[in-house]
């Protein structure tokens, strides 16, 4: 399979590429990314002989379907990562919450967050094809909580691989942090921005395309790539877990074979509602993908009304901070595949010269085919998880948002809801002990005990012995400032 660019071709580049260039250099022409020529597609009888396997079986057939350049056995070493999730047998458990709501958990990997699920054999993968290619690469990576401590995880001591990751400071729980901080592994660098998860976003694809830092990069025998879901390479490994959390419904006869649900995703960055998306388009038996998002409420507005408007807005601190975003890297990816090069290439454009762009109505309905979405408020989330917690279900306040747009946006109310659960209530233990106490709580660690105490489970070891770890990356800078700092830690 051939990935090709979302904004056309500029002359230069060329038109098509393997799956293991585009991981290795993810930014294409006109400062657009890559994206599958065509997908695979998945008959019934592909998700029948799929009933009964593992998660890894299931994600090895899923990526031979894609034909990508990689070789069997390094897929299977990069599948073999998910043997040290919690449950080898069952990364992925889904719970039942209500008659008809379902919890797909993807937090139960090393950082207790989703993001582990495609980062985990992302790292392998790439750091990999490096040292077979014997080149050094620098790895960016741009986090609003969650995407930070899976890339340094999977990359750290890793061969031929250095990492920079950037976070906004004081824009993360105080556990994300800590997961990035105290970091030490002489191959990885963090980097606090004061600013927020946009303006992290924007230098990491600034460095990307910028040919001066390139250049200096290439003075050194350095390639660049990056870790966020700009990159391909994230997005491939995120279609499986839809596809496998469908299946454990009928394993579990919730639904039957062929029977459609709804996925409901809640969305920063767009790359776990990307993956739903590209799943439904291989042949998931999907009615729609449900978008819930929080008082950064751009991806709603978008999908019901068809602007895309960042003019005179600016990033809320809500409590769930993954989520404080207002640029979507991946709905570019949704306009390609929808409207082709030319119009992602025209309404990118005008998003990126004047903060703005609005579809056509016809280009709207085709939207809202597929995607229905809504956002939850903090207050509304606070009484989700109270709710949730009430018929025994412990969750994040990033889950929470999911059951706002499980209420208002099925239209067939007969229809399932497979919900995504991004992360561990581990990673926000504040803001789920003043929901369930009203009490509030100044530290993490007295937060993470009254929670344990409550529901009667245990902290998590990644998170309880973070508390006791030195913090060893202390950088806070502007973000005027990045380029020089990395390229002095390159130079250390």
């Amino acid at each position: 399979m051939k990935f090709i660019e979302t904004r056309g071709n500029d002359g230069t580049s060329p038109s098509a590429i393997t799956f293991s260039e585009a991981i290795l250099s993810p930014m294409s022409s006109f400062g657009g990314v890559y994206s599958p020529e065509s997908l695979p597609c998945f008959s019934t009888e592909f998700f029948k002989q799929h009933i009964d396997s593992g998660y890894k079986v299931l994600a090895k057939d899923v990526l031979n379907a894609f034909d990508i350049d990689i070789e069997g056995s390094l897929i299977d070493e990069a599948l073999s990562l998910y043997d040290e999730f919690d449950e080898p047998t069952n990364p992925v458990p889904v719970v039942k919450v209500y008659e008809d709501l379902y919890v797909s958990e993807l937090y139960h990997g090393p950082t207790r967050a989703f993001k582990d699920m495609a980062l985990q054999p992302f790292g392998k993968v790439l750091s990999s094809i490096a040292q077979k290619r014997g080149k050094k690469y620098l790895i960016l990576a741009a986090t609003s909580g969650d995407t930070g401590p899976a890339a340094l995880e999977t990359f750290k001591n890793r061969e031929n691989v250095q990492v920079v990751c950037l976070y906004p400071d004081g824009g993360t729980s105080d556990v994300q942090r800590l997961q990035m901080v105290t970091e030490d592994a002489n191959n990885l660098k963090v980097i606090g921005i004061h600013g927020d998860f946009d303006d992290a976003q924007s230098a990491l694809k600034h460095l990307l395309t910028s040919k001066v830092f390139n250049d200096a990069l290439a003075k050194n025998h350095i390639s660049l790539s990056a870790a966020n879901s700009v990159n391909f390479g994230r997005i491939i490994f995120q279609t499986i877990y839809h596809i496998y959390s469908y299946l454990e419904l009928v394993r579990n006869q919730v639904v039957e074979m062929g029977e459609e649900v709804y996925l409901n995703v809640p969305s920063g960055n767009f790359g776990n509602a990307l993956g739903g998306y590209y799943a439904l388009k291989m042949g998931l038996p999907v009615k729609q993908i449900h978008i819930a998002s929080n008082n950064n409420n751009v991806l709603t507005q978008f999908i019901t009304t068809g602007k895309y408007d960042l003019r005179d807005v600016s990033v809320i601190p809500t409590t769930s901070p993954a989520m404080d975003i207002l640029k979507s890297s991946n709905i570019e990816r949704i306009l390609f595949d929808l409207f082709g090069a030319d119009r992602t290439k025209e309404l990118m454009g005008q998003l990126d010269s004047n903060k703005f762009y609005e579809l056509t109505q016809a280009e709207l309905e085709r939207v809202q085919k597929i995607f229905a979405a809504d956002y939850c408020t903090d207050k509304e989330g606070v009484d989700y998880i109270k709710q949730a917690f009430e018929v025994g279900y412990l969750m994040c306040p990033h889950t929470a948002t999911c059951f706002k747009a499980y209420e208002s946006c099925r239209q067939d109310k007969s229809v399932k809801t497979i919900a995504y659960s991004t992360a561990e209530w581990t990673k926000f233990s504040p803001v789920i002990a003043e929901a369930l106490t009203g009490e509030k709580f100044e530290h993490d660690l007295e937060a993470l005990q009254k929670i344990a105490d409550i529901a009667n489970v245990s902290i998590a070891p990644q998170i309880s012995e973070l508390f006791s770890k030195e913090v060893s990356q202390k950088t806070v800078i502007d973000k005027e400032e990045i380029e020089a700092e990395i390229l002095k830690f390159l130079q250390s």
